[in-house]
């Protein structure tokens, strides 16, 4: 049986808000061509246009309409991918050592050249974050694109995870979530971040912001049509007055 660290220097993950995840998908698009080109072996994407495509994603965007106690339904995308746990069962199901977790970041990875493909991992992960990868036969999984943020040949402002940095929403951060001053922890406090299936004691580090309530509908274009509503005054009123006059 593979081993967890008893503890990690870091505890790098992602905060994601589904008050603001609109489902475009650009974050899937964005993990599965960075993570095709460049750590591992290529993403699988056989024949997919065909009657029987075959493939494999690190992050996918499931949808959900949910029907609040009072109001109208509301649909809620749920972005998800591997979240980085400190007890993953995934790694310590691994009979060779292939999967582990990292002690200078938290972050949990697969050796491909160790992987058998056995799928033990995949069985043990409540989520559903790993994928078999059909071409490869070795397992895939998120890895915080962990060869894009320690990679000095990038702009500083690129070395994040590729679904972070394409966001359009601003839905995905990251950041080290055992530092209580980071970003990501003081926005974790604020908005009651949640672990996702805490009854299976995996202790994610990846956290999820939940939707705020919604508004009652209002005009959006009252503020602009305000000052309409005002008698006009000065020149505007003398011509205002000139007009009625036609």
């Amino acid at each position: 049986m593979t081993m967890l660290p008893t503890h990690t220097e870091k505890k790098l993950g992602l905060v994601i808000d589904l008050d603001t995840c609109v489902g475009c998908h650009a974050c899937v698009t964005a993990c599965k061509g960075w993570n095709t080109e460049n750590y591992g072996s290529p993403l699988a994407d056989v024949d997919a246009y065909g009657d029987e495509p075959v493939g494999s994603f690190l992050n996918r965007v499931h949808s959900f309409e949910v029907q609040p106690d009072e109001g109208p339904a509301q649909l809620v995308h749920f972005p998800k991918s591997c979240l980085h746990c400190d007890d993953a069962p995934c790694v310590t199901v691994c009979p060779t050592g292939a999967s582990y977790k990292r002690v200078e970041d938290g972050i949990v990875l697969v050796n491909e050249s160790d992987c058998i493909g056995c799928g033990l991992c995949a069985w043990a992960c409540p989520y559903g974050a790993r994928e078999l990868d059909p071409s490869e036969k070795v397992m895939k999984k998120c890895t915080l694109c962990v060869d894009r943020i320690y990679n000095e040949n990038l702009p500083e402002e690129d070395r994040q995870p590729a679904c972070v940095r394409t966001c359009p929403a601003g839905a995905r951060h990251f950041g080290d979530l055992s530092d209580p001053e980071s970003d990501v922890s003081k926005l974790v406090a604020e908005r009651g971040g949640m672990d996702l299936m805490p009854e299976q004691g995996t202790a994610p580090v990846n956290k999820y912001l939940p939707p705020r309530p919604k508004d009652q509908p209002t005009d959006v274009l009252a503020p602009l049509l305000a000052p309409v509503a005002e008698e006009p005054k000065g020149l505007l009123g003398w011509v205002d007055k000139m007009l009625e006059k036609i």
